[in-house]
């Protein structure tokens, strides 16, 4: 939670550290007029312990040029260009060429802008590019550090934000004012925010990797809304996320992006890549940022361990509201294991017989003995951790029962607290005090909890060896459905008996040799889904049968065609590969079949990735029940899925050639998956 404001001790210092820690500051472009954005700037940089100097050729006390602001002592570090966009590049150019190694550009008028901000923001770039000065901007409303009292902002109220643990990174300046002031509400301090504008050269990869190493950030909020270089950001987020937490707000769930060429290029939407690739990287997702605050606030306290399932319990002092976090929790994911016949005998010996203890625990309401009941759940072998609800009552101080029982020095613990305003500001503060974190309302809490699990699970599955990709099998296309096949042949993947037939002759082989029913497809490399074009006839028995599909197929231009086994009935899925233009390699799993981009029930990973986490991607499925004996049906083997899935992502690892990869149907039959159709494209 928050903290007083203090520098902290020394630490190595990073590319970054020209804007958090610079040793002199100057305003290009300050004024001495209230309100404008060179006068509001230089008012707030005024608290900051290190020279300013202030820059304006027509400023009374002020320096006229920036090499005369240069030239008047000590070093700069950095500049706050407070000019307007045709004056920026001429500016900046003065400041790298003077020393300065960084630089805070506020105003708009760049590429958003058209054509004329296009040129200005190029100009920009070239000065970045040539002189290797750092640029933050253009178009934000700066950063701030709460702790150092920098305050590169004109925005009003970021005079009072708290110095604390959380780190907010923001694709938007007013965004990362927006949550700074949310957090400051909760009771939550800054170590750093900043908004990245149209981010030309300082990131939020840059920024992430600055804050591996910063002592006063414990957990890191992250808003984006584009991302110009995807493997660098999930290397940012891998290398932040295994020693703090990162809690990631994704805009855009309706940006749609143009259709590619397959089923997978149209589900893997820029918004659900980004999403699922973050984590899998091990940051936690949230969808809006009352979430985020919930999950900050919860992982500012302490980390759970890396698990694949860790447990938690819920002790609650109002039933009603103990079943809106456990039905939120569970139906999260997280898993609320029953306690132990030793735990419940504890509990027993403190709650009354009437209210149910094996996990929620209902302690009627917070009594005597509360922190006996924390501390005996707290012990349990099944629990990681313990989130605990109540209201304010007169009876039992909370984070005093809490701190008493000892159980946040031995699992993390999370207090949710409702009641009149004032009664839970006085528990916030107390909560504080003793280092537990504390939110507010059932919802909250149960987010909270969710986001303590899902930064456990996201550090195991980091830990585990991705698979290495198999060699290239030698095949070239063009890659029509055989050779498809052929292709998974070699990988391991399942398919159908088949043959390729050039005439009515060898097709009638073919339904001989391979007996009846069997599927009639057209072949043509050119013609990526065949049902739309009438290149598909199921359930050839008979040679007249054969007959009647030759001469559809010929009418619709069939050249040759392939008479493959029927498979048994099951469960479609669709597995695909495909280059990502910001992320690079994917891989998608979902419901398959003519219907995949309709039900778009799907789930989206780097390449490569761990054979359990490709088992993984079941459990994003919201059918996945489908997939387990569903009335009768097959059940999924996950290692064997997991070894298909991994086969075909990683085909784009060893073969430059193919730019895509798909398999619809995959179907899931009783003796196992086997793939019903396979697609190779090369890049255009």
């Amino acid at each position: 939670m928050s903290a007083p404001a203090t520098a902290g001790p020394a630490v190595a210092p990073t590319a970054l550290d020209a804007f958090f820690a610079p040793s002199g500051v100057m305003v290009v472009g300050a004024s001495a007029t209230p309100g404008k954005l060179g006068a509001v700037m230089a008012q707030s940089l005024a608290a900051y312990d290190a020279p300013l100097r202030l820059v304006n050729s027509r400023g009374e006390g002020m320096h006229a040029s920036v090499s005369e602001a240069l030239a008047a002592g000590d070093g700069v570090d950095l500049a706050v260009l407070c000019v307007p966009a045709p004056a920026t590049a001429r500016a900046l150019r003065e400041c790298a060429e003077g020393g300065v190694r960084a630089a805070l550009v506020c105003a708009g008028g760049f590429a958003e802008a058209g054509a004329a901000g296009e040129e200005h923001q190029r100009a920009v770039e070239e000065v970045v590019r040539e002189t290797g000065i750092r640029l933050l901007g253009p178009n934000t409303s700066g950063f701030f550090v709460p702790g150092r009292r920098l305050l590169a902002s004109f925005v009003p109220g970021v005079a009072d934000l708290a110095a604390g643990p959380v780190a907010v990174v923001a694709a938007s300046g007013g965004v990362n004012h927006a949550l700074a002031f949310r957090l400051q509400q909760a009771g939550i301090g800054l170590s750093l925010g900043v908004g990245l504008g149209a981010g030309v050269d300082v990131g939020a990869a840059a920024v992430l990797e600055h804050l591996v190493d910063d002592e006063q950030t414990r957990v890191v909020a992250l808003h984006l809304e584009t991302v110009q270089d995807g493997p660098a950001l999930l290397a940012a987020v891998r290398r932040l996320s295994a020693v703090k937490p990162v809690v990631a707000l994704v805009v855009g769930r309706s940006d749609v992006a143009e259709f590619a060429r397959s089923h997978t290029g149209a589900l893997a939407t820029s918004w659900r890549t980004t999403r699922a690739v973050l984590r899998q990287a091990g940051a936690v997702l949230v969808d809006d940022e009352d979430g985020l605050v919930a999950a900050v606030a919860a992982l500012a306290g302490r980390r759970l361990a890396p698990s694949p399932a860790p447990g938690v319990a819920l002790v609650t002092g109002q039933a009603g509201p103990g079943l809106l976090v456990a039905d939120a929790v569970q139906t999260a994911g997280v898993t609320l294991p029953r306690l132990t016949d030793a735990t419940r005998a504890a509990i027993a010996e403190v709650l009354p017989p009437l209210t149910f203890q094996a996990n929620p625990v209902d302690t009627g309401r917070p009594g005597p003995g509360f922190d006996r009941v924390v501390s005996a759940v707290a012990d349990d072998p099944a629990v990681d951790a313990v989130a605990i609800y109540a209201l304010t009552e007169p009876v039992v101080d909370l984070p005093a029962a809490v701190a008493t029982s000892g159980a946040a020095g031995r699992v993390p613990v999370l207090l949710g607290v409702d009641g009149p305003p004032d009664d839970v500001a006085a528990q916030r503060a107390a909560a504080r005090e003793a280092g537990i974190p504390l939110i507010s309302g059932p919802t909250a809490l149960a987010r909270a909890v969710a986001a303590l699990a899902d930064d456990a699970t996201g550090r195991f599955a980091c830990a585990q060896d991705v698979t290495p990709p198999q060699p290239w099998p030698g095949l070239t296309g063009p890659w029509d459905e055989v050779r498809g096949k052929e292709l998974l042949d070699a990988l391991g993947v399942p398919t159908p008996p088949r043959r390729r037939c050039r005439d009515r002759a060898e097709a009638l082989e073919a339904l001989a040799a391979l007996g009846g029913p069997v599927a009639v497809k057209l072949l043509d490399a050119t013609v990526l889904h065949k049902t739309e074009v009438g290149g598909v006839h199921l359930g050839v028995r008979t040679p007249e049968a054969m007959g009647r599909a030759l001469d559809a197929l010929e009418a619709a231009g069939a050249r040759e065609v392939l008479v493959e086994a029927m498979a048994a009935p099951g469960v479609d899925l669709i597995v695909g590969a495909r280059r990502d233009p910001v992320f690079g390699p994917v891989l998608l799993l979902g419901l398959g079949g003519t219907a995949a981009e309709v039900l778009a029930d799907v789930a989206i990973r780097s390449v490569p990735l761990s054979d359990r986490a490709a088992a993984g991607m079941v459990s994003d499925l919201r059918a996945r029940r489908l997939l387990f004996g569903h009335r009768g049906g097959p059940t999924l083997d996950p290692a064997e899925l997991a070894g298909v899935l991994t086969a075909v992502g990683n085909v784009l690892l060893v073969n430059p050639d193919v730019a895509e990869i798909e398999v619809n149907p995959l179907r899931l039959t009783a003796t196992g998956p086997v793939a019903l159709d396979a697609v190779v494209i090369t890049p255009a």
